[in-house]
């Protein structure tokens, strides 16, 4: 019994004792924080060690997340284990690899950034603390000390409004549901996707609670949501406030924002303030992001107003510094002119591409930032495409130019702010690496690391397929402005001109489709070598994905041009062959969960108390991904597809039904072709145009559906299943649906 007792005592005496980091081991493999030594050291400057004591490995740095990048660190370059979202746990080995020599790596750059306001939405709308957990530590491994933390902020904005008057019913109508949080957040949409259930907001401040409070046993600097002057649209006849319309956002209604000159201004701030203090506590970092994506308005004294948003965040904390997101207009010169250095930290949020801090860009500053601190920044992704996709030679050329040019000098960190994550873990690992590397390097020397660490394995068949991937889809190059992955041609809406998917992407071709057939090839000859490496299997199947995609890009132009050519024969068999493609996509893809719509609607879903709120949850997650919004938003707002997925159950159930649709018009087209027209004798309804009009009807006519019918109906009405349990072993599949690609036809 005493022995019993005695060794209870020192289980909690070694739980008592424990680190973050300790736990952050374990969670990673069990009994791995008995195989380290780590040290929590003094001093000024960040840094991190790895050295030797013994049997255990130290590591040494002077923050907790110092620490876990040099775990990291360790793990990747010294034992070939690599951690990342589709891996965030390993079997270390026992003993784990001896340090023959103490490795030190510092960094200047103090601040490392972590999400857009985008990535809550587009990624992360129904995560439970369970997935945060695994995000928390990802964070703490790759070096963030800054995260972005706006979870729960429907929650301030509920309490703030019912005490302005407004009732649930009137709440309902402004907060927007929980895969539109985003928009509503940055002052874009009111109440799309809503409203929400009470049990929503009870359940997202128990998980902000959960969130800040794994993020501070870090010693992380959570960045909190400020107040940047939205107000209800109807504010002024609600409230009698002084405020300039925001107007339409892509079709929806944007709030109002206050004026800086209101007589109520400091006490409507000053509520919002309140309100998330009591929920959440203070913070030494707020986001504020007035007038976001927004057109100058003339009401607007926009230095007068950056003073009031500043004075209402001191007076919740008078140390606080406003960050600010560098993106389009914003922040405004005059902004800038008024606001004092210490008060204003600014994330360059496109700095591999699109730099508006002083480096050649379309966006450039002449001026940069001025005298203000601020962020270089990595997007990646919009919208949470799935895509293979980087700037890898762009963000190594633009990242080098800040260690000499003239206007970097107030860069102060790093960040990530791609607006959806979990994908191209290649390029934040990169990303991750630049704050602790004082050499210049390439691309092609640091890949050759990466694999080695990637798999564990340095084969010559993997070290060539990333070599193909690095200088092919991994290296957008300067002047190519378009935003995130290129597009897989399968989640476009049908026409004859078919190129990128969502309204926005600004794609431009910039490698050869054969570069990612021939990674997938390489990759799918030593697939059986690699079965049960998860890294591996994923990669796999991401790869192999791309190349059907480009593919498929190149199959679509042969039915193009088989339509065009009059050809009925050879347009059943070129459309038949697309479809196949389509489907053995989705085969593939079944057979990993990350890439399964059951996924993300199983998340949705979980969230719901009630069936009805599971439905409900299930309903926002459909939209989110296919129209967005309405039809007018979707189609005149072009919204629609914008947050598009090549995913499977997705490509079957919703992209394909879109393409047989449009074969099957064109089809019925060409049935049509050799037969009289009686309009063109003369009996018809054109038998009186003019010349000039039926010149133009002469014209190839692009061929166009109603496609939102049927896209809605899927939202609505499609009883299917989806499941996030995978089908199938990636290494068979993909082997099969490999042969099946390059198969003579």
């Amino acid at each position: 019994m005493k022995k019993t007792i005695t060794i209870l005592l020192c289980v909690m005496a070694l739980c008592a004792g424990a680190t973050p980091i300790d736990h952050l081991l374990e969670r990673i493999d069990k009994g791995a924080s008995s195989k380290f030594k780590i040290e929590l050291v003094k001093s000024g400057q960040d840094f991190f060690e790895l050295d030797q004591s013994g049997s255990r490995v130290v590591v040494r740095g002077n923050t907790w997340v110092n620490i876990a990048t040099g775990i990291n660190w360790y793990l990747k370059y010294h034992a070939g284990i690599h951690l990342t979202w589709n891996n965030m746990q390993a079997q270390l080995p026992s003993p784990l690899p001896r340090m023959a020599q103490r490795e030190r790596h510092e960094t200047n750059l103090k601040w490392r950034y972590d999400f857009n306001y985008c990535t809550f939405s587009y990624t992360m709308a129904f995560w439970d603390w369970e997935r945060w957990q695994q995000e928390i530590d990802w964070m703490a491994l790759h070096g963030v000390n800054m995260p972005l933390a706006i979870v729960g902020e429907e929650c301030v904005w509920r309490n703030m409004l019912l005490k302005l008057g407004y009732t649930e019913e009137d709440i309902g109508k402004f907060i927007a549901g929980p895969a539109f949080l985003a928009w509503w957040e940055m002052n874009n949409l009111e109440g799309w996707g809503g409203p929400l259930p009470l049990s929503w907001y009870e359940r997202q401040e128990r998980l902000q609670k959960q969130i800040l409070q794994r993020m501070k046993e870090y010693g992380m600097h959570p960045v909190l949501p400020g107040y940047a002057g939205m107000v209800p649209h109807d504010a002024r006849e609600r409230l009698g406030l002084d405020v300039a319309d925001a107007g339409l956002w892509n079709g929806f209604q944007r709030p109002a924002n206050l004026l800086p000159t209101d007589a109520r201004f400091a006490e409507i701030a000053n509520l919002y303030y309140q309100e998330l203090t009591r929920l959440f506590g203070k913070a030494d970092f707020y986001s504020i992001d007035p007038f976001h994506e927004s057109n100058d308005d003339s009401r607007i004294d926009y230095g007068a107003a950056a003073l009031a948003l500043l004075r209402a965040m001191k007076v919740a904390n008078p140390k606080a510094t406003w960050v600010v997101q560098g993106w389009t207009e914003n922040p405004r010169q005059q902004m800038l002119d008024v606001l004092e250095p210490k008060d204003l930290l600014i994330l360059d949020l496109f700095s591999e591409c699109r730099p508006m801090w002083g480096a050649p860009s379309v966006w450039r500053r002449p001026e940069g930032y001025g005298k203000h601190r601020w962020l270089f920044c990595m997007l990646e992704n919009f919208g949470a495409n799935v895509g293979l996709h980087g700037r890898m030679d762009q963000l190594l050329h633009n990242f080098q130019l800040t260690k000499s040019h003239p206007l970097a000098s107030h860069l102060c960190g790093t960040g990530f702010t791609m607006e959806g994550s979990e994908n191209n873990p290649i390029m934040f690992e990169l990303m991750s690496e630049l704050p602790w590397r004082s050499e210049t390097f390439t691309k092609e020397g640091w890949v050759k690391s990466y694999v080695k660490a990637r798999y564990g394995s340095d084969e010559p068949e993997l070290q060539q397929a990333w070599q193909f991937l690095i200088n092919g889809i991994y290296n957008c190059p300067l002047g190519n402005n378009q935003q995130g992955p290129h597009e897989s041609i399968f989640c476009g809406r049908p026409t004859l001109n078919n190129f990128q998917a969502s309204s926005w992407s600004k794609m431009r071709n910039y490698y050869d489709p054969a570069s990612t057939l021939e990674a997938a090839r390489l990759m799918n000859s030593v697939s059986e070598r690699h079965r049960g490496n998860n890294n591996f299997e994923y990669d796999l199947v991401d790869i192999t994905r791309q190349a059907i995609a480009d593919q498929a890009r190149i199959q679509y132009q042969l039915v193009v041009a088989a339509y065009k050519s009059a050809s009925p024969p050879l347009f059943n068999e070129a459309s038949e062959r697309f479809m196949q493609l389509l489907s053995i996509q989705d085969e593939l893809l079944a057979t990993r969960k990350e890439f399964r719509l059951g996924r993300w609607l199983e998340m949705a879903r979980s969230c719901g108390t009630t069936n009805e709120e599971k439905d409900f949850y299930e309903w926002n997650a459909r939209v989110q991904i296919t129209t967005w919004g309405n039809r007018y938003c979707a189609d005149t707002g072009g919204l629609r597809d914008y947050a598009h997925k090549e995913w499977q159950g997705l490509l079957s159930d919703f992209y394909a039904p879109r393409w047989k649709a449009f074969f099957n018009h064109l089809r019925q087209d060409l049935e049509k072709m050799g037969k009289p027209n009686p309009d063109m004798l003369g009996t018809g309804v054109n038998s009186n145009k003019t010349a000039d009009e039926l010149f133009k009807m002469a014209l190839p006519q692009e061929v166009l559906l109603d496609y939102y019918p049927m896209e809605e109906d899927w939202v609505l009405h499609h009883p299917h299943n989806y499941t996030a349990n995978p089908e199938g072993n990636p290494v068979d599949v993909a082997r099969k649906v490999f042969n099946l690609l390059t198969e003579e036809k």
